[in-house]
C-alpha cells in the first residue's frame, strides 16, 4: 500500500491582520492547523490588537507599521510571555513579506501603503492572496510582470475576482472568452437618485447591506468606486481590455461574478457573502478546504435580481472606466484622489457628493503620462494627492 505524502504546512504572512480581511484569514488558518500557520502578523498602529492576535496565533514575527510603536509592541509581547520577534516600520513589513519566514502572503493592507510589500512578495515568488486592490490599480502591469518573472501565484481575494479566477483558472479556460461581468451589490444607496445623496453621513455610508468591511472600502462601495477599481484590477489580472469588462448591480450579492464565452455559455460562481470562501480558495487552490462558510440554499433566498448601474447618481464608476481607457498614470491618479476624498469625507470635511467631484476635478487637472516605472507611478500618486488636498477647501461640505 502506498502512503500519501503529508501535506506541507503553509507559513502565512497576514499583512493587515487587525482588519476585517485579516480577521477572516486568521479564522480560516485556525481551522486548519495541519495545513496553515500564521508565521507573520502585520498591522498599522493597533498594538494591543496585534499583541492579542499574537497570543492567539503564536507567529514568529509581529510588525507594526507605525515605527514609533516598536517599544510598545516589544513590551506587549514580552508581557504576554511570547517569543514572537517585534519589528516596526513599512520597510520591515516589506522585508518580511519577501523573506523565508513565509511562503504565502495575505496582502490586505489598505491603500497605496500596501504596494511595496505586495511587490516584495511577488518578487520573491510567494503565493500571493491579493486583497490590496491598489497594488493592481497603481502598478498592475509591474505587479503582473513581476509575478510572471518570479513564478509567484496570485490568487485574488476580492469576491468578484476570486469568482472569475474560479471560472477561468488557466489560459486554456480563457480561450473563447467574450466578456467578464463583475457584479456589484449597489451599496447602501442603491436606487436613490443623486439629489437624495447630498446629506449622506459617514455612518450611513459605511453601513454596507451585505459585507462587513473597513470604513474606506465601505465608502468606496457606497460610491461604486470600489467597483471601478475592480474593473481596473480585472483588466490586469485576466488580461482583458476595457471593452470586454461590464458591471451589473446584483443586490443579493450571491452571484459574485460571471464570465461569458463566444459559444453563448455563461459561467458564474455563487456563494454567501463571506470573505472566508475566497481566502480558503487562495490557501488551498487547486484543492479545496473548509472555510467555515455554509453552503448556499437557493430555495431560502428565492430570487436573483440584476440591473444596470446608475452612472449619474454614482459617477465614480464612470471615472474609473475613463481612467482605464486613458491608461498610463491615470488609474494611479484616480486612486490617489479617491483616497484623499474618502478620508476627507470620513473626517466630515466634504460631503458625499464631493467625493466624485474631487476625483473628477483632479483627473481633469493633471496630465497623464506613461506608467513605465514605479517612480513615475509614485510621482503621479503624490501629484494627485497634492492637488486633491489643495482643492478640498473649495468644496462645499454639503
Amino acid at each position: 500500500m502506498t502512503m500519501s505524502a503529508p501535506l506541507q504546512v503553509r507559513n502565512v504572512a497576514v499583512l493587515g491582520a487587525t482588519g476585517s480581511i485579516g480577521a477572516s484569514a486568521l479564522d480560516v488558518i485556525a481551522r486548519h492547523p495541519d495545513r496553515l500557520r500564521a508565521s507573520i502578523l502585520a498591522a498599522g498602529s493597533k498594538v494591543d490588537a496585534l499583541v492579542a492576535l499574537c497570543a492567539r496565533h503564536r507567529p514568529d514575527h509581529a510588525v507594526i507599521a507605525e515605527a514609533s510603536q516598536l517599544d510598545a509592541l516589544r513590551d506587549g509581547l514580552r508581557a504576554a510571555g511570547l517569543s514572537t520577534q517585534a519589528h516596526a516600520g513599512e520597510d520591515a513589513i516589506t522585508a518580511l513579506a519577501g523573506s523565508q519566514a513565509c511562503d504565502t502572503v495575505v496582502a490586505a493592507i489598505v491603500g497605496a501603503a500596501g504596494l511595496a510589500s505586495t511587490l516584495a512578495a511577488a518578487r520573491a515568488g510567494k503565493r500571493l492572496l491579493l486583497a490590496n486592490k491598489e497594488s493592481l490599480v497603481l502598478a498592475g502591469e509591474l505587479l503582473m510582470r513581476t509575478a510572471r518573472d518570479s513564478g509567484a501565484d496570485i490568487v485574488p481575494i476580492d469576491s468578484e475576482h476570486n469568482a472569475i479566477f474560479q471560472c477561468l483558472p488557466d489560459a486554456h479556460a480563457r480561450q473563447g472568452l467574450k466578456r467578464i461581468v463583475l457584479t456589484a451589490s449597489g451599496g447602501p444607496f442603491r436606487g436613490r437618485p443623486r439629489h437624495e445623496l447630498a446629506g449622506v453621513t459617514p455612518e450611513q455610508a459605511v453601513a454596507h447591506p451585505k459585507w462587513s468591511m473597513g470604513p474606506k472600502i465601505s465608502v468606496d462601495s457606497a460610491t461604486l468606486m470600489n467597483k471601478g477599481l475592480e474593473v481596473i484590477e480585472a483588466h490586469h489580472l485576466f488580461g482583458v481590455p476595457r471593452a470586454q469588462i461590464d458591471v451589473v448591480v446584483h443586490p443579493q450579492s450571491l452571484v459574485h461574478s460571471l464570465v461569458e464565452f463566444i459559444d453563448g455559455s455563461t459561467l458564474a460562481q455563487l456563494g454567501l457573502p463571506d470573505m472566508r470562501t475566497a481566502l480558503a480558495v487562495g490557501f488551498a487552490w487547486p484543492q479545496r478546504m473548509a472555510s467555515g462558510v455554509a453552503g448556499l440554499d437557493l430555495l431560502q433566498h428565492g430570487r436573483l435580481d440584476f440591473e444596470a448601474p446608475d452612472l449619474e447618481a454614482f459617477p465614480c464608476l464612470r471615472l474609473a472606466f475613463e481612467a482605464l481607457q486613458a491608461g498610463g498614470t491615470a488609474p494611479a491618479m484616480l486612486n490617489a484622489a479617491n483616497e484623499v476624498a474618502v478620508s476627507a469625507f470620513l473626517q466630515r470635511r466634504i460631503g458625499f457628493l464631493s467625493i466624485s467631484a474631487l476625483v473628477e476635478a483632479t483627473m481633469h487637472a493633471l496630465q497623464v503620462s506613461p506608467a513605465d516605472s514605479l517612480d513615475a507611478l509614485r510621482e503621479a500618486d503624490a501629484q494627485a494627492r497634492r492637488h486633491a488636498q489643495s482643492a478640498i477647501p473649495q468644496l462645499s461640505a454639503a
